[in-house]
């Protein structure tokens, strides 16, 4: 019987040996070293080991035992688990395994030039970091572990940790017998990463399940506080297809945490760790540097490349070396076990006042009574399907977690643990609202929606909903392609799994009014801002950067970046700016640029705002963006797209600019299309298809232009009508003069998907793409499908 075994000497073979944990370290040694990924060295006990320290005393009758009394209602989990635990701590260490654990130590020692390592001694079951069932954060991990003397006891306290509640909870709701599944120790170098950073990654984004993306958490210090939720931590998203060419730096989302705490080595005692206060300057700076997240990003495509699957890494990055190394991988268990041909849509039909709001996990919606409970002392008191609102919801957590319809947190991000159980036991749950104990009273009825992209809402009230079951497989094939129409980054992620030809239109002004937040040109010239209450809240949104304009470049070329990554390599046109002066006005700052008009629908927006000295080095920023998205990032299927442009001499102006920008059509692949929404681009079609690539029709515009109707006028509402015959007639003349001139020509209103009749007359003209809104692209692609099915004429 071997008691201990070298991470050298395992792999995934010996999951039944080592647990999940331990050989997934083996493996990750031993095939990817060549590929530059580190793994800290280190020594694992066997599940023999385990099974000789419980027959050794005799623990096997008193597990029974004590579950028994437990399952027949006797006693609570919490009496059942203490006990067990309490008898492991007591127990006596089989005398071998003491001296195999001793002799191993001393050799890692040796083999790092100390006498006492510092080590990191974690538990890894057997039944561990399966593809249906990760465990994660069901057993102890001790940090900081130096000397023998708290090694062994370190191992002891691992062993009873098999036994917490949360623990017995999760093998019981995953079908496990608790005396089948055996415990193996790691004991493994520790990375000096409370001089530097820690967090967690994994090979999808753990939302929608997109595949081709790296998330990665971040903090200062050892990782437990990422883990456990209690710090909320920088969030890094990759593109990882793009990361093949080592010019490109695919980064698609760079958000700063709060990280107001950090978790160092203790000062000596039994204290092993500590947590204390970030200073402002760790709090106000970004923990990775762009080179560390595309390292990181590398490791976790050749991670899951190896496995074959989607996985859940932790990383560390040693203050003293500047190294960064993997210190756990196992396979991710809630995307990877779900349809890849079917998904649930859920949608809000009613509106209420918002309480708080925090990070989404999931994309379901919960409704029930607020149950607060602030300790886990407490827990006893949480009432079934009710929704659960804490501070945190770390590992002790779990048995109440499966009892309810949502979860609400103060603290914690998208990968920390709590955030990982709640996906794996499908709760829709906000994280990190910050307040949500204080403005949530218990008793309240609430409802929680994970479904509106990125941010998770509480409201106020029960609120209706729908829940639609989406299946791919019941779609069928169009001669027309079918592309989308997307309103922002997340919700791009949202639909990732529709089989679209591509997005036909994304408005650059929703990123810039969620994202950027501030008048392009208040960025550009913060001089020109004289309201001293702006001017301090542009400086508190752009701090860390060197700039405005750097600001502004950053958050709109990531959030363009981000858009683009669900579709590429199939194009997706992105439109540049189209506010109206009176929208333009209410971003901060924006009041110093906009002057009032009459009638801003048919005023001073699209084109004519580009080459115009009133906006002309907003646009010049606006031109930057798509530049760093391109040629920085690698999403060169990225169309530029221009609104709202009035005559030929116009459009000429305004690819003149772009030129000057860096912009020049046909240069790198770029193609420049043209909104075809006014009347003067029909007529003279085959002019502006000179000058473009594609012609995009904007229903919309179009009908308000020809039938002289205010689309924004709730008084004229009855004569906003896109298939009157003067408005259709605008269509095929548009869908006529570019099939003349040779170019493309799609659609991205509304009207086909209100409409069957409408979209049986663009098929019937010949319309090369009609992009449709997410929610209805499932029902129009089975409209159309009919309608080509029937023979013309």
């Amino acid at each position: 019987m071997s008691e201990v075994m070298w991470f050298a000497e395992v792999g995934m073979g010996d999951v039944p040996l080592v647990g999940g944990k331990n050989a997934s370290l083996g493996e990750l040694r031993a095939a990817l070293t060549s590929a530059g990924v580190r793994v800290p060295d280190g020594f694992a006990t066997t599940a023999d080991a385990y099974r000789s320290f419980v027959a050794h005393n005799d623990l096997a009758s008193r597990i029974t035992a004590e579950l028994d009394g437990f399952r027949s209602g006797r006693t609570t989990l919490r009496a059942a688990g203490e006990a067990i635990r309490e008898a492991f701590l007591a127990a006596e260490m089989p005398e071998s395994l003491s001296e195999a654990i001793r002799t191993a130590y001393r050799e890692l020692a040796r083999a790092s030039g100390v006498e006492e390592l510092a080590v990191a001694v974690r538990s890894s079951a057997t039944a561990e970091d399966l593809p249906d069932a990760s465990f994660a954060g069901q057993q102890e991990t001790f940090l900081n572990v130096v000397g023998e003397r708290q090694l062994l006891d370190a191992c002891r306290r691992c062993y009873a940790s098999l036994f917490t509640d949360r623990a017995i909870t999760y093998r019981g709701l995953k079908g496990f017998d608790d005396l089948s599944v055996a415990l193996s120790i790691g004991v493994q170098r520790m990375v000096r990463s409370d001089l530097g950073a820690s967090g967690v990654m994994f090979s999808l984004d753990t939302e929608s399940g997109f595949e081709r993306a790296a998330v990665i958490s971040a903090a200062w210090g050892l990782g437990e506080l990422v883990v456990q939720g209690i710090v909320d931590p920088d969030t890094y998203m990759v593109f990882t297809p793009l990361l093949e060419n080592p010019a490109l730096a695919p980064i698609i989302e760079r958000r700063r945490g709060a990280k107001e705490q950090k978790m160092v080595y203790g000062r000596g005692g039994s204290a092993r760790t500590r947590t204390v206060a970030t200073s402002t300057r760790e709090r106000e700076a970004l923990v990775l540097s762009d080179a560390d997240i595309l390292q990181l990003a590398r490791w976790a495509t050749a991670v899951a490349r190896h496995y074959g699957r989607a996985m859940d890494m932790e990383w560390a990055k040693d203050g003293e070396t500047g190294e960064l190394f993997l210190v756990q991988a196992r396979p991710e268990t809630v995307h990877s076990t779900r349809s890849a041909s079917s998904f649930s849509v859920y949608r809000l039909t009613g509106s209420g006042p918002v309480l708080t709001e925090g990070a989404a996990i999931g994309g379901g919606i919960a409704s029930g009574e607020v149950c607060v409970i602030r300790d886990p002392s407490q827990m006893e008191l949480f009432r079934d399907g009710s929704i659960l609102v804490t501070e945190m919801t770390d590992p002790d957590w779990v048995p109440v977690m499966a009892r309810a319809a949502g979860i609400v947190t103060e603290h914690g991000g998208t990968t920390s643990h709590a955030a990982i159980v709640s996906r794996e036991l499908g709760i829709p749950a906000v994280v990190g609202t910050g307040d949500a104990t204080s403005v949530l009273a218990d008793g309240r009825p609430v409802t929680l929606s994970c479904a509106e992209g990125e941010v998770g809402r509480v409201y106020d009230g029960v609120l209706p909903f729908e829940r639609e079951v989406v299946d791919l497989g019941d779609l069928p094939p169009t001669r027309t392609r079918l592309m989308v129409n997307i309103a922002s980054p997340e919700a791009a992620f949202q639909w990732w799994r529709l089989p679209a030809a591509g997005v036909g239109l994304a408005r650059m002004e929703f990123i810039i009014t969620d994202a950027v937040r501030v008048h392009p040109m208040a960025l550009a010239h913060p001089e020109r801002v004289t309201d001293p209450d702006a001017r301090a809240r542009i400086d508190e949104i752009t701090r860390g950067y060197a700039n405005g304009s750097d600001y502004f470049v950053d958050v709109l070329s990531r959030g363009i970046a981000k858009l683009a990554a669900p579709f590429h390599p199939q194009p997706v046109i992105v439109r540049m700016s189209d506010f109206k002066s009176n929208e333009y006005a209410h971003l901060l700052g924006g009041e110093a640029f906009e002057l009032p008009e009459e009638n801003p629908m048919i005023g001073f927006r699209g084109a004519s705002r580009y080459y115009d000295p009133r906006y002309r080095d907003g646009f010049a920023l606006e031109c930057r963006a798509i530049r760093e998205v391109r040629s920085h990032m690698g999403f060169e299927n990225v169309i530029v797209m221009i609104p709202f442009c009035r005559t030929v001499a116009e459009a000429d102006r305004v690819l003149a600019v772009m030129a000057e920008n860096g912009l020049e059509r046909g240069v790198d692949g770029l193609q420049v299309y043209m909104m075809c929404e006014i009347p003067a681009n029909v007529i003279l079609a085959r002019e502006f298809a000179r000058r473009f690539d594609g012609f995009s029709i904007g229903s919309n515009d179009l009908t308000q232009l020809t039938l002289g109707v205010d689309r924004d006028s709730g008084s004229l509402a009855a004569l906003f009508d896109e298939q009157d015959p003067a408005v259709m007639r605008m269509v095929a003349m548009a869908i006529e003069g570019a099939h003349a001139a040779g170019i493309k020509v799609g659609i991205c209103g509304q009207a086909p998907s209100d409409h069957p009749a409408f979209a049986e007359f663009l098929v019937e003209h010949g319309i090369d793409s009609i992009s449709l809104n997410p929610d209805s692209f499932l029902r129009t692609a089975q409209q159309l499908a009919r309608i080509e099915a029937v023979p013309a004429g």
